[in-house]
């Protein structure tokens, strides 16, 4: 068995704080039968809503899939290995966007972060209603000739509902995922996190029924950490009984890796009649970041240098 607290002494000594930073641990239980993961991931969700000046609901719907996304990357092994996660439904959201890696970066952004509508009742986000109907979809690049892609139709709007729908449904691996974000007066991320639980192939009837008794009766993740409840505790909850093994400790962030050169590298693949055209405008041009709001502004003399570059590499 791992030992968590000499993983968690390491994981402290690289400079994570242990009562705010932002981590995940990964788990097994039941003899491996079972997998698991918990983060906690609010300084994460609050990054993300100062980038994207995001109401309450949009901060707690993006902050939840930016949980599952920080969770979902851990789940990949190569280096290069990159993970997008879309929803795209019919409410006033639009579409939210995450995209992470297997080393803890994920960022995100809504379509449309200032939404405001009733709570569902009193200290309840309706998150559902936010994000309405529509599609879930999973995109994994692990570095094959073509990426995986994987649909599904939302089911509740929730986000946690609908990935548990995802797992069980295009990867036939049962699974029970519990993501939250609390909001607090003030409009600010005072906690966000979640926690994935999934049962492998020769799990026990005895196992499957412990679990799912554990989460039919299972308070909130935001209600557990506010009660100061860490991803081990989380864990320990759901699996305590099952011979929890923690395995490994990651920090998490958001991270966006744009740069003016990239950007650059995009703007070299509009065609030669759009760039001419932005030229002879005679005007310096702003282009923003989706994921981070960040500005990289090109003037005309950049611009040239960029058409020269198309030119000579076409």
């Amino acid at each position: 068995m791992t030992d968590s607290a000499a993983l968690l002494a390491e994981f402290y000594e690289k400079g994570a704080d242990p009562m705010n930073g932002d981590y995940l641990v990964r788990a097994t239980a039941a003899g491996e039968t079972v997998r698991a993961f918990a983060v906690r991931s609010t300084e994460m969700a609050a990054t993300a809503r100062e980038k994207h000046m995001t109401l309450p609901v949009v901060t707690a719907a993006l902050g939840r899939l930016l949980s599952a996304g920080a969770m979902m990357g851990s789940m990949m092994k190569g280096e290069k290995d990159k993970l997008t996660l879309q929803m795209k439904g019919d409410g006033p959201i639009g579409m939210l966007t995450v995209t992470a890696d297997s080393h803890g970066n994920v960022k995100g952004f809504p379509a449309n972060p200032a939404v405001d509508i009733p709570r569902k009742y009193a200290g309840k986000l309706d998150v559902g209603a936010a994000v309405g109907k529509g599609v879930l979809t999973v995109i994994m690049d692990l570095g094959l000739r073509e990426p995986y892609n994987g649909q599904v139709e939302i089911q509740t709007g929730e986000i946690g509902d609908d990935l548990a729908y995802y797992f069980t449904v295009s990867e036939q691996t049962p699974s029970a995922v519990g993501l939250g974000v609390m909001v607090d007066t003030d409009s600010s991320v005072k906690h966000s996190g979640g926690f994935i639980i999934q049962i492998m192939p020769d799990a026990s009837e005895e196992t499957i029924a412990a679990i799912e008794s554990k989460v039919s009766g299972a308070p909130s993740v935001t209600s557990m950490m506010e009660d100061g409840m860490t991803p081990e505790d989380i864990l320990e909850y759901y699996l305590g009984d099952l011979d929890l093994s923690i395995n490994e400790t990651e920090a998490v962030r958001f991270h966006c890796d744009c740069s003016k050169e990239r950007v650059a590298g995009a703007l070299a693949t509009l065609s030669r009649s759009d760039l001419e055209e932005i030229i002879n405008d005679g005007e310096e041009i702003e282009v923003k970041c989706y994921f981070c709001n960040s500005a990289y502004t090109f003037d005309i003399d950049e611009l040239n240098k960029i058409m020269e570059g198309r030119d000579n590499e076409a």
